[in-house]
């Protein structure tokens, strides 16, 4: 089982990694930072709808800073959904600002409220970490799912991604009568292949939502990953394969129960076919990533050593015996897509 012993470091935003982002219009000017949200004077503890501990704390803020805030975390709201447009946004109210104290990078969640019917959305602000700036770019490009973020200076802001988290799915829904077990359990084989090839690590139950979209005649799923702090940073192979973490059990003993090894055989194919055509499609921009990725530190000496033993050997290809570091063990990595 895949096991992870020590805290992630957090990596700076290098200067190279700063080019990339205001090429590709992700470095944009808003008005609060991470730092300003950390003045909050008091905190309760935010339990769910049947009274348990979510883990979260909703903050408070004086009188005198509140209007300030709230005002300026709308702002972040309108550049996330309509380009900075505050006059779309006067029915919206901030409900609620949550601190996870649990957390690697201890991000705030804000709930944002349309008081004309009640719908909410949320979204994060967080310390900007290198190592999940690039997991959420290489999400973008290389994944099937499209995510809106932003940097500015030392902040990091990122849309909620929608979804069913994993456990809660694994612990209410898996043994619904309606539940379709194939077409959960290819999906799973797909993700596993997914962060596998593009090293995305941690993707336990926790770290993952089911996405359930009923159609005509069947129901789909798609499993979105909603962590990226462990993109290409761990030493082990196991790290970046879901298949291995005890909390995913449930989908993998689903897996072992309905799928063949030749059906697992073709879906691993399947996915590594459309990594390659997004590869294709977006060939400036996973360049302009990759050596932003090579000219980075977001990893330790050992990690990058270990790692590259390990896909030697996976691939049986001293290529990546080669590499002095992620970057470059991710660019080999996905010319193994490539080259089949």
């Amino acid at each position: 089982m895949a096991l992870i012993s020590k805290k992630k470091i957090i990596y700076p935003i290098s200067d190279r990694l700063r080019v990339f982002l205001q090429k590709y219009g992700r470095e944009v000017d808003f008005p609060i930072h991470y730092n300003d949200l950390l003045r909050y004077s008091s905190s309760i503890p935010l339990y769910d709808s049947k009274g348990n501990d979510t883990l979260w704390e909703t903050v408070f803020y004086a009188q005198s800073d509140r209007e300030e805030i709230h005002y300026n975390v709308k702002k972040i709201y309108s550049l996330l959904k309509a380009e900075g447009d505050m006059s779309v946004m006067k029915h919206l109210y901030v409900d609620r600002i949550d601190l996870c104290v649990y957390g690697n990078t201890q991000p705030f969640r804000v709930r944002i409220v349309n008081r004309i019917n009640d719908n909410f959305d949320y979204f994060y602000v967080k310390q900007a970490d290198a190592s999940r700036v690039y997991g959420l770019e290489l999400e973008h490009l290389l994944s099937p799912n499209r995510i809106s973020y932003f940097v500015h200076k030392n902040t990091l802001i990122e849309e909620h991604i929608a979804g069913i988290p994993g456990e809660q799915f694994m612990r209410q829904h898996i043994k619904d009568p309606l539940l379709n077990p194939i077409r959960l359990a290819k999906e799973f084989v797909k993700f596993n292949e997914r962060c596998f090839v593009r090293l995305l690590g941690d993707m336990h139950s926790s770290n993952f939502v089911v996405v359930v979209t009923p159609d005509f005649e069947e129901t789909h799923y798609r499993i979105r990953a909603i962590d990226f702090d462990q993109q290409s940073y761990e030493g082990k192979k196991s790290i970046y394969l879901p298949q291995y973490f005890k909390q995913n059990n449930s989908l993998i003993q689903l897996g072992i129960k309905h799928i063949t090894p030749e059906s697992m055989a073709q879906y691993q194919r399947e996915e590594r076919a459309l990594i390659a055509n997004r590869l294709k499609a977006s060939t400036i921009e996973i360049e302009d990533v990759l050596k932003s990725m090579e000219n980075d530190t977001i990893s330790t000496k050992d990690n990058i050593t270990s790692l590259k033993k390990d896909l030697a050997k996976h691939y049986k290809n001293d290529n990546f015996l080669n590499c002095s570091n992620m970057g470059q063990i991710l660019r080999e990595s996905l010319e193994q897509v490539l080259k089949r």
